[in-house]
């Protein structure tokens, strides 16, 4: 079987994320699923060598309004038990944490992330990240670490944001993926978040992303090495 990249999506933005473009400058083109569209994920053979769930407008824990959520719950289980590198972003994280038991949902007063905020490590004992990076943001819910997850990072307004469960799982709720033509996507697609609690207005986030885009994207394409390169370069090799 050929080796399979998983990348499950929740929309149809185009396809110019750092996820996809790792992939590609390796030489493999992911298999880009949307469950949400009625595509079905199928089980989690050998031929998968690695898989991310990205962030979405879908409440996680809102499975009976969206059944798809009880596919991709199972697709989670499957790498977890198999040890498949899995990276969660912000939905994708919170549904990895809802799976391993986790609650999941908004915290009091609903404050909102969106714009570019700074992430410090967790504790002094995490090395994953620079003692400081500011990392994009879009989302009011938040994930409760898992039992026998390892916390990573966080922000000011949410104490939650990053984990790392089992050798080879970790949920981000932020967006290291997005490049600035992607954010500025959502600057216009989400321009009714503007005025909400923790929202920054537009003139911030355009300083912030000129400043601070190049060290997100060096520090994820290090972080991605760190979790797929052995595998990609082990399938490229056989």
């Amino acid at each position: 079987m050929s080796p399979r990249v998983v990348l499950i999506r929740h929309g149809e933005e185009p396809e110019d994320d750092r996820l996809i473009t790792y992939f590609r400058y390796k030489g493999i083109e992911p298999q880009i699923m949307r469950p949400c569209f009625g595509e079905s994920l199928g089980e989690v053979d050998d031929s998968v060598i690695a898989t991310a769930l990205y962030g979405g407008q879908y409440n996680v824990f809102e499975e009976h309004k969206h059944p798809f959520l009880h596919q991709e719950n199972r697709w989670i289980r499957q790498c977890l038990d198999k040890q498949v590198p899995m990276l969660g972003i912000c939905q994708g994280a919170q549904s990895i944490a809802r799976v391993l038991g986790a609650e999941v949902g908004p915290k009091s007063g609903e404050p909102f992330e969106f714009g570019y905020y700074e992430l410090t490590p967790a504790n002094a004992a995490c090395n994953l990240f620079p003692p400081s990076l500011v990392v994009p943001q879009a989302h009011f819910h938040e994930f409760q670490l898992p039992q026998g997850a390892q916390l990573l990072a966080k922000s000011a307004l949410f104490g939650q944001q990053a984990f790392r469960y089992g050798p080879s799982t970790y949920g981000f709720q932020f967006h290291p993926e997005v490049t600035i033509p992607a954010f500025r996507r959502w600057q216009f697609s989400k321009a009714h978040v503007y005025g909400r609690s923790g929202v920054q207005d537009k003139a911030t986030q355009d300083r912030l992303m000129q400043q601070h885009d190049f060290a997100v994207h060096r520090w994820f394409m290090g972080f991605l090495d760190g979790l797929y390169g052995e595998a990609v370069a082990q399938a490229l090799a056989d």
